[in-house]
């Protein structure tokens, strides 16, 4: 039976409506649909519920041209939104309606946008004495420091502009490249003009066919922001029990969280002490819990995480944290000397960098790869005060070397190739590895340390008369 009530109050997205009797109001996460003056249709969530009947929902799009009194109906259900492989290409907002201007979404099957944690169907089998699928990105530092598993949850930490959506790019790119997956993205509080260049880069790479899209834009309330990290992780799901692996990437999930507190203060709850909202931990818990590996297949996330004013001990980051198995933070340190992709390795962490899991040889020269830069950190504090020449000799070999590493590390990448005019480099973990050892055991001191800057293996430094990674003269 519909349930009718009408709208009483409107401020902003939150919208108050009164039904006639308790029996007919909606469950929580329920949704309502309200014509607006123009005929256009508004799509709220039941957030909460009021005396004399009253339920506070939260507006998924905007509510101009609302008017009091109108008509509301409540559906009966949560927000449903369409799956299956004819999304693949598609771009999709938080209801499920498709903006990418090719039409409507033909789908037989949709799938409900469930706001708690649903029930976990591990097979011990697949986790119990078998070692874990490592999938390889080609990008030098990942690969050698913080191995992707498969299953697990990587993320990118880092403030504005160190190239947090540059390296995801990336890494859906050599992902989806090398390993024939599907792949959900969710764009989630970002910029128009990032979804924008997403959608044709992919385009030109010929990957739409691989890649499912979901966007809550900036612009847009902060409901269809907090929604839409569901309706990817809806996707992933259903991808998962349809085709086994799953590489699930959010950009932003920060703006998630940022979105939560935006409805938070517009339903008129009491902040914490640092101004985010009292639910933030579990808010948080609420969609990383959803990302978890199943019989039918595995969920791969990759996320970006916005660090506001640089700040890693805010509350917001903090809280993601203990959901991640590695995390690379960004540094404008780095960014700022053009050492992309600008990972700070002695901030960072991965709980993947074991013997058991990448071998013990990878092990062993990652772990000098961590040692060196300790000791190059400590130099670099020493060398502008004394100068290079106070320096032992073998503190002196040491520093050199570091710098080359550093350098080494660097890597042109496919999706920023018309920013830098250079050819993305793709390159094997064996690769990477063999070119460490050798930069750490001497083998190429000869070598200036510009020949290492923005290359792919080693071999491209080693070849003579070379100046494909020589740094620009004004550096």
């Amino acid at each position: 039976m519909k349930k009718n009530g009408i709208v009483i109050a409107a401020q902003g997205p939150v919208v108050d409506i009164k039904f006639p009797s308790l029996k007919d109001m909606p469950g929580l996460y329920e949704m309502v649909r309200v014509k607006s003056f123009d005929g256009t249709e508004i799509y709220m969530e039941v957030a909460e519920h009021q005396d004399n009947n009253v339920a506070r929902c939260v507006a998924l799009s905007s509510t101009f041209n609302l008017k009091r009194n109108s008509e509301a109906e409540a559906i009966g259900s949560m927000l449903k939104v369409p799956v299956g492989d004819g999304l693949f290409g598609r771009i999709l907002n938080v209801s499920g309606n498709a903006i990418d201007g090719k039409g409507p979404i033909k789908a037989d099957k949709f799938r409900v946008i469930e706001k708690s944690v649903p029930k976990a169907h591990l097979n011990p089998s697949r986790l119990i004495g078998v070692k874990p699928h490592i999938l390889e990105t080609g990008i030098k530092i990942v690969d050698l420091l913080f191995p992707l598993v498969e299953g697990s949850r990587m993320g990118l930490i880092g403030g504005a502009g160190l190239g947090k959506t540059v390296l995801m790019l990336e890494l859906i790119h050599n992902v989806i490249t090398n390993h024939k997956g599907v792949c959900v993205f969710a764009g989630v509080g970002e910029r128009i003009r990032e979804g924008n260049e997403l959608y044709f880069e992919f385009e030109k790479q010929k990957m739409l066919d691989k890649i499912m899209f979901t966007f809550g834009q900036m612009n847009e309330p902060p409901s269809a922001k907090f929604g839409s990290a569901f309706t990817g992780v809806a996707l992933a799901e259903d991808l998962q029990e349809s085709h086994g692996n799953v590489l699930f990437f959010i950009d932003n999930v920060y703006r998630y969280i940022q979105a939560g507190s935006e409805i938070s203060a517009l339903l008129g709850r009491v902040p914490s002490e640092t101004g985010y909202q009292p639910t933030l931990a579990s808010e948080v818990s609420d969609f990383q819990e959803r990302i978890r590996s199943k019989e039918s297949g595995s969920i791969t996330a990759i996320e970006t995480v916005y660090v506001p004013a640089d700040d890693l001990t805010d509350p917001a980051v903090v809280a993601i944290f203990g959901y991640l198995n590695a995390i690379m933070v960004l540094s404008r340190e780095k960014s700022q000397l053009k050492l992309h992709p600008a990972i700070d390795p002695l901030l960072s962490s991965c709980g993947n960098l074991d013997p058991s899991v990448v071998g013990r040889d990878h092990f062993n020269i990652a772990q000098e790869v961590i040692k060196v830069f300790t000791k190059y950190k400590e130099l670099k504090k020493i060398v502008p005060v004394v100068g290079i020449e106070e320096l032992s000799k073998t503190d002196r070999i040491l520093y050199d070397r570091a710098k080359k590493l550093e350098n080494f590390l660097t890597q042109p990448f496919t999706v920023a190739e018309t920013y830098t005019v250079k050819k993305g480099k793709y390159v094997s973990v064996r690769d990477t590895l063999d070119g460490c050892d050798k930069i750490m055991g001497g083998k190429v001191d000869s070598i200036p340390e510009d020949k290492f800057y923005m290359i792919g293996d080693l071999k491209e430094a080693m070849e003579p008369d070379s100046s494909v990674g020589l740094r620009p003269p004004s550096e």
